[in-house]
C-alpha cells in the first residue's frame, strides 16, 4: 500500500513519534507499505526553517527521510490541475497541494489535520 505523509506527520515521526496515533504508526511500520513524502512537504519545511518558524534543518530532513525509508513523490502538473476542482475547505496552500496530490494519485494520506476530512474521496489514516 502506498502512503503519503503530510508535513506534520513527517516532522512528528522524526522528532516526537509518540504524538502519532497507533493506527498511523502501525501503517508506517508496515514493511509492505511504500511510504512517500511529497516534494511539497520538503519545500514547506525548507521555507519555514529559513524563516525561523521551524527548527528542522536540511540534515534532519535527509536523515529523517532515510530513517523512515521514504520515497519522494514529485509534484506534477496533474497534481496542480487537481487544485481547480478542490473546494476551499482548507486555506493553507501547502496542505491544499498535498490534498490535491493524494486525490490525484488515489493514495491515503497520514494526517491529524481534521480539515482534510472535509474533502470527499480523500482517504485519511490517523
Amino acid at each position: 500500500m502506498r502512503l503519503l505523509l503530510d508535513t506534520v506527520t513527517f516532522i512528528w515521526a522524526v522528532i516526537s513519534p509518540e504524538r502519532i496515533s497507533r493506527r498511523s504508526m502501525s501503517a508506517l511500520q508496515n514493511a509492505e507499505s511504500l511510504r512517500e513524502i511529497s516534494s511539497i512537504s520538503i519545500s514547506e519545511i525548507a521555507i519555514k526553517e529559513s524563516r525561523n518558524k521551524l527548527a528542522f534543518d536540511r540534515d534532519k530532513m535527509v536523515t529523517g527521510m532515510q530513517d523512515l525509508r521514504l520515497h519522494v513523490l514529485p509534484y506534477t502538473s496533474d497534481h496542480a490541475l487537481q487544485l481547480f476542482d478542490l473546494p476551499l475547505h482548507h486555506t493553507d496552500p501547502f496542505d491544499r497541494m498535498l490534498i490535491a496530490q493524494a486525490l490525484s494519485e488515489g493514495i491515503p494520506i497520514i494526517t491529524c489535520d481534521e480539515k482534510f476530512r472535509l474533502y470527499e474521496g480523500l482517504k485519511i489514516i490517523w
